[in-house]
């Protein structure tokens, strides 16, 4: 199964944005305005963010950068972005990831506005580690990716997290395999709604013997999965639905639409 780039978090940490840059419209940034780069850091990334969703991305990254230096974790989580992207700058994996583990490092207290800018930091990082950055001074480190995993799904209960670190933990990387505690971070992922995890979760029960209830957890999964997902859970199902015997594929498949009906996961 391919791991993107960057994890799919975008409606938490855009609400998270948003409730940063709701207290009112930012003008235009220029002495005329009332933001310069003297400003507070607040009034500079609401100017950024204002900046960036009307298109003006060169505006949008000066605002954060001056709203980065001093201080601002959501500046500094939306520039990081912006490098790993190349959205507005030259994509630069090495200087998003400095920017991502500046935020980690800072830690965040409970219930912070800033939680959001800091679980995301931590699954870049992990994303980082597991894949290494070709031509920088950050090699691929599994026992660090899994940890940050670790991290962000225990302490967070992140979906995706809770997906990735059960995947690391099933096929060993970064630390000793066991198919116990790899299907209870899959079940936990798959329970909080993520498609994915359902579909490897089903997967691995299936190979222990549990075809009924592993072939519907794929074919549910399959039916609620992203675009991007599709293509590797189809094969993994497609699979599986050729070694079942045929009453074995019939109850799965009404198992499945039996969960979609009721909305379970």
């Amino acid at each position: 199964m391919p791991i993107s780039k960057r994890p799919t978090f975008g409606l938490v940490l855009a609400a998270a944005m948003m409730a940063g840059a709701a207290s009112g419209p930012a003008a235009a940034f220029d002495p005329d305005s009332g933001v310069t780069r003297e400003s507070n850091p607040l009034a500079l990334f609401k100017f950024g963010f204002s900046a960036y969703r009307k298109g003006k991305k060169d505006d949008a990254v000066e605002a954060y950068r001056y709203a980065a230096e001093k201080g601002h974790r959501g500046a500094r989580w939306a520039l990081a972005n912006m490098y790993a992207y190349g959205d507005g700058v030259t994509e630069n994996d090495y200087e998003a990831f400095k920017i991502y583990d500046e935020i980690a490092r800072q830690g965040v207290e409970p219930g912070s506005a800033d939680t959001g800018y800091f679980i995301n930091a931590l699954i870049s990082l992990a994303n980082y580690y597991q894949n290494g950055i070709p031509d920088s001074p950050v090699k691929p480190d599994l026992g660090a990716a899994r940890q940050l995993y670790f991290q962000a799904a225990s302490a967070f209960g992140v979906p995706e997290a809770q997906f990735r670190l059960g995947r690391m933990i099933l096929e060993g990387q970064g630390g000793a395999n066991s198919a116990q505690q790899a299907k209870k971070w899959l079940n936990r992922a798959r329970m909080n709604g993520h498609a994915g995890a359902a579909a490897m979760l089903g997967h691995v029960i299936f190979q222990e013997g549990e075809s009924v209830r592993g072939l519907a957890f794929m074919t549910a999964a399959l039916e609620r999965s992203e675009p991007q997902d599709k293509v590797w859970i189809r094969s993994m199902q497609e699979e599986a639905f050729s070694l079942a015997g045929e009453a074995d594929r019939r109850t799965a498949v009404a198992l499945a639409q039996d969960m979609l009906a009721k909305g379970l996961n």
